[in-house]
């Protein structure tokens, strides 16, 4: 099931097949990005999903950091506030997790801490349980107090936690953007899939270069 999909030598070329892939699912809407009413939200980027001797390692997963990286410094030098989240459970909090993984990533194990590679000044952190990042957190009261309506989403899984909080912020009436270039998945399929439904019903297909060049005009 596993694939490394996304290289540091192909990832741009193949972000942008994709997104040339999915356009005739999008509705074509003209990017236009905020600074004032925008967050970036870096999912789950921890070395339980990061390490290569962790079992839940992603091979695509260190292409994706140096878009990652370029995100947050964007942002920061806007005053764009950085938000990570951190993935914890414990069999109390876990639900239907439990049921459906072999183990979870508990506060105890030391693969669950956020990775040094996501290079950020003064990062906010939302600890959560489930793949939505909205779940019993304080991200949308955070959103809602400071007036934020947009929000960029990037990290992993593309398929799991990315993609259910883009429907999840959809839902509650946030714009947003999931740049193709900076989530990973287990292979192409689950990402390509995750790609192509959020073009058709929620948000437009974009890359890292895009969000960032907007950004600096």
């Amino acid at each position: 099931m596993k694939e490394q999909y996304f290289t540091k030598d192909n990832i741009s070329m193949k972000s942008l097949d994709i997104k040339n892939n999915v356009l005739k699912y999008s509705r074509k809407n003209e990017l236009s990005l905020k600074s004032e009413k925008l967050v970036l939200l870096v999912t789950d980027m921890q070395e339980f999903f990061l390490k290569p001797e962790s079992h839940a390692f992603i091979l695509s997963a260190d292409a994706i950091i140096n878009n990652i990286n370029l995100l947050i410094k964007t942002c920061e030098k806007l005053d764009v506030s950085v938000i990570l989240t951190q993935h914890i459970n414990n069999k109390e909090n876990a639900g239907m997790m439990d049921v459906r993984w072999s183990d979870l990533i508990t506060e105890e194990n030391p693969l669950s801490r956020i990775s040094d590679k996501i290079i950020c000044t003064d990062p906010i952190v939302f600890k959560k349980t489930q793949y939505d990042a909205f779940y019993k957190t304080g991200l949308e009261n955070f959103l809602r107090k400071h007036n934020k309506t947009q929000i960029i989403i990037c990290g992993v899984m593309t398929n799991l936690c990315c993609e259910t909080t883009a429907r999840s912020a959809f839902v509650r009436g946030f714009e947003i953007f999931m740049p193709i270039d900076t989530t990973a998945a287990y292979n192409f399929d689950f990402h390509l899939g995750t790609i192509q439904n959020l073009s058709y019903g929620f948000c437009q297909p974009v890359l890292s270069d895009e969000i960032i060049e907007q950004l600096k005009k």
